[in-house]
């Protein structure tokens, strides 16, 4: 019985040999993931995309076919309710339509905490907003 758990441990059951995989010490690359200290210098450079969703409409294919231009197009928001802003399709925070110079801007008004920006990443596209302190 002994040497059938030290075949199993070094050998695979067509024979060949097989060993525990082995992995390179990163020396702290990263930060102290325990702690939640990433270390984000590793990242700041990737390139990310940044929207703002102004509302949304859900349409058949009868009526895009039908659109025009000067035809309105209702979406789900509210005038003056708060825009989405968003990261690669996650929610992160909401702001306002602002005017700067003669291009549109957003000024934002409220984030994610950060343990909804975590779980919003893991896969929930939403969770609750705080307001931004200044």
């Amino acid at each position: 019985m002994a040497d059938e758990a030290e075949t199993t441990e070094n050998e695979a059951a067509d024979g060949q040999n097989v060993s525990e995989a082995s992995f390179p010490d990163l020396g702290g690359v990263g930060g102290d993931v325990a702690s939640g200290e990433a270390n984000l210098d590793m990242v700041r450079d990737i390139p990310v995309r940044l929207t703002v969703e102004l509302g949304r409409a859900e349409m058949l294919i009868e009526e895009i076919l039908q659109l025009t231009s000067g035809k309105v197009i209702e979406l789900e928001k509210l005038a003056g309710e708060p825009l989405d802003i968003m990261v690669n399709g996650r929610l992160l925070a909401r702001g306002e339509v602002v005017v700067v110079d003669e291009n549109f801007g957003v000024r934002i008004t409220s984030i994610l905490d950060p343990r909804s920006r975590v779980q919003a990443m893991s896969g929930d596209r939403e969770g609750p907003i705080v307001e931004q302190s200044d």
